[in-house]
């Protein structure tokens, strides 16, 4: 049903209404509450209406980008908006996965460097003097709590939060609006849309309670066990996801559910666990060192997640990874290698010297390399290829999206700008030809136009012939 301009101004105005309201009172209140109900309402308390308000920005802000894609679905302003949103929602991501994986990596590093025997007072674990930024820094770090806890204390929780909401909200806007494009493979299994994103999402639950538990179980008390068993599990994981949904999709999804554990860990484990010995130390009652211990091995099975989590966000603009035959393979090389670095650093950070683990580690992440390298020359040239039959095969399988004016039923502007309508356009990109559709195969997107293995020897002998459009 066609829809009014006039109702749609008046839409967006109330959006607008409301989201500038909610931005003022997630400003205001806090101060209004503080002086006028200091002494009905807590801070704690304050706190939370404040979250609620935040959560209420966030909603109205899907609420327009889903209003808006509603409106332009089908037409050509939809892969605009489907870009921008691409691109905002990448930079949020990778901003506050920054900061969650910074933390990660400073507290295990303060936990791992804590000066323990000098001059450390009864109540302590361990202090540690630093230098940054022009200025002496001294921490400490308490056995269990102090004695009184600080009113001002900062929580490490919401770059969680947030990495995992924007990185939730990326799958949906790359994967799952276009899914029969992007998830789906039908050469690798031939599902549904909806089939695929109940995988998917399902999946990360089902790798949760897996995880939660193994932590829960006898097998946490042997830490090479635990290791060598949730490696295994792990690597079952990427090898189902590489037989469900197209090879780049496969990787996503496999650092999406370590994403998970990762964040499901802060939310189920570690922030329950710090606020339960908050709460005993403010009433007075004896505390559970337990809590922090569990708290603990929680946030080191997450400091080792990352890398191989950093290496997902990567991998997707290099085709040598997921393009090789068995990706699965290549995800568990490199996820056992960003471990073996991981686990050097720890190591390193607790002045313990181990001479064969970073070597090693390094080992197996080059064995990657060469484990996904082409074959030198897998076919005899048996003919010249002149450039008019090359053309044909680019006009027949690939122009459909990389033209000037796509036909493409998803995209409307060429992806990444990447266009093939002239002899001179295929030419200078004849490298990227080669790297995509010849030696990974990972172009046409999941071989949607059907692109044949003549079709690519054609292209390769045209390339390795001199590449010659005249």
């Amino acid at each position: 049903m066609q829809v009014s301009t006039f109702a749609i101004s008046i839409l967006y105005a109330v959006y607008a209404g409301i989201l500038l309201l909610l931005v003022v009172l997630s400003h205001k209140l806090p101060g209004i509450l503080s002086s006028r109900y200091a002494k009905t309402v807590s801070e704690e308390k304050q706190v939370t209406i404040q979250n609620y308000i935040y959560v209420g920005i966030l909603l109205m802000i899907i609420g327009i980008t889903a209003n808006t894609w509603f409106l332009v679905k089908g037409s050509p302003l939809e892969s605009h908006l489907m870009e921008w949103l691409n691109i905002i929602i990448r930079v949020m991501h990778i901003t506050f996965g920054i900061a969650w994986i910074g933390a990660s990596f400073y507290f295990v590093f303060l936990e791992n460097a804590l000066n323990r025997t000098e001059d450390v007072r009864d109540e302590l674990a361990g202090n540690l003097w630093a230098v940054h930024g022009g200025g002496f820094y001294y921490l400490e770090k308490y056995k269990v709590a102090p004695k009184t806890i600080p009113k001002h204390l900062h929580w490490f929780k919401y770059e969680a939060y947030f990495t995992w909401l924007s990185g939730f909200c990326l799958l949906f806007v790359v994967y799952y609006f276009n899914a029969s494009a992007f998830l789906i493979d039908k050469n690798v299994l031939d599902i549904s849309a909806t089939e695929g994103i109940l995988i998917g999402v399902g999946s990360f639950v089902v790798a949760w309670v897996i995880y939660d538990l193994m932590c829960k179980s006898a097998l946490i008390k042997n830490q090479l066990l635990f290791a060598i068993v949730g490696f295994l599990i792990l690597i079952g994981f990427a090898y189902f996801y590489c037989q469900v949904f197209s090879s780049r999709a496969a990787y996503i999804h496999f650092g999406a559910m370590i994403g998970s554990l990762m964040v499901a860990n802060v939310f189920f484990v570690i922030i329950p666990a710090q606020k339960a010995m908050v709460n005993s130390a403010k009433l007075g009652l004896p505390l559970d060192p337990s809590l922090g211990k569990k708290a603990l091995a929680r946030s080191l099975h997450n400091n080792y997640f990352t890398l191989p989590v950093l290496f997902v966000m990567v991998s997707n603009h290099f085709p040598s990874t997921f393009g090789y035959e068995y990706p699965w393979l290549i995800l568990a090389i490199i996820s056992l290698g960003g471990a073996g670095v991981k686990h050097y650093l720890n190591l390193k950070e607790q002045k313990q010297l181990n001479v064969w683990i970073l070597p090693v580690s390094i080992l197996i992440l080059l064995a990657a390399c060469f484990v996904s390298a082409p074959s030198t020359n897998p076919y005899e040239c048996k003919k010249e290829i002149q450039f008019a039959e090359v053309q044909e095969i680019i006009q027949k399988r690939c122009v459909q999206c990389h033209s000037k004016n796509p036909t493409d039923d998803v995209y409307k502007v060429a992806p990444n700008g990447v266009m093939y309508d002239t002899p001179e356009e295929i030419l200078a990109k004849r490298d990227l030809i080669m790297q995509r559709v010849v030696l990974t195969k990972t172009m046409p997107q999941n071989n949607k136009t059907n692109m044949t293995e003549e079709e690519r020897d054609a292209i390769r002998c045209w390339m390795e012939q001199g590449a010659p459009i005249k």
